[in-house]
């Protein structure tokens, strides 16, 4: 169908332009919750490039909405694309597990169990003494990725059924903590190395073996 005499049916100012306003409001609210995620979490490059499509949408939205102040399905629309936007926006969040956390566990039996299986799992793990409302427990704080937090989780649940631990968002850390897992590449460049190691001696006995038969033979004539 032609775009001009669409816009000019009934249809248009009736369900297309209430449809297309609050898609843009969709989008332009889980922009700005996004940016504003970007710029906590100190990616303010992203957060700018963000902010100039997030204003770009806006102006679109509002500037139709304007136009059409008379009808109660843009007010609607307008209305229902900030709120899905707004939940759109943190579920976007929630999946990109941006930032990093302090995971701090309290429990009133001995955590050297727990301890020594975060720092085998390349964890970085500080455990201290403390005193509590019913005697003494042990202090544990865990700096980790937002995306580690269901496996840390997962693991204090393991050892210390009961025991109470919150999660905080942090804001800077003076150093960038990584867990050194070993991926594929590492892994099979390693095995690789060692192949190598295995057969290059064995390769240079032979040439040596070779040699010597060859030299043996020239000898002999």
């Amino acid at each position: 169908m032609d775009p001009a005499v669409l816009s000019n049916s009934e249809i248009y100012p009736l369900l297309i332009l209430p449809f297309l306003i609050f898609v843009a409001r969709v989008l332009d609210v889980s922009l700005d919750t996004i940016r504003i995620i970007f710029i906590s979490k100190g990616f303010r490059y992203i957060a700018t490039v963000v902010g100039f499509f997030e204003v770009i949408i806006w102006l679109l939205a509002i500037g139709q909405f304007l136009q059409h102040m008379t009808n109660v399905l843009y007010y609607i629309a307008y209305a229902g694309g900030f709120a899905v936007g707004t939940f759109v926006g943190i579920y976007i969040e929630n999946k990109l597990s941006l930032g990093v956390v302090v995971v701090q566990v309290i429990t009133n039996r001995e955590a050297s169990d727990l301890v020594d299986f975060l720092k085998s799992s390349s964890y970085i793990v500080t455990s201290v003494d403390a005193e509590g409302l019913r005697g003494d427990v042990k202090l544990i704080y865990i700096i980790i990725d937002r995306k580690d937090i269901g496996e840390v989780a997962g693991i204090v649940k393991k050892f210390h059924p009961n025991a109470f631990y919150s999660i905080e968002n942090v804001g800077f850390v003076s150093e960038r903590i990584f867990r050194h897992k070993k991926s594929w590449y590492k892994e099979h460049h390693l095995d690789v190395s060692r192949f190598r190691k295995q057969i290059f001696p064995l390769k240079s006995q032979f040439k040596n073996n070779v040699f010597d038969i060859f030299r043996s033979g020239r000898k002999g004539r």
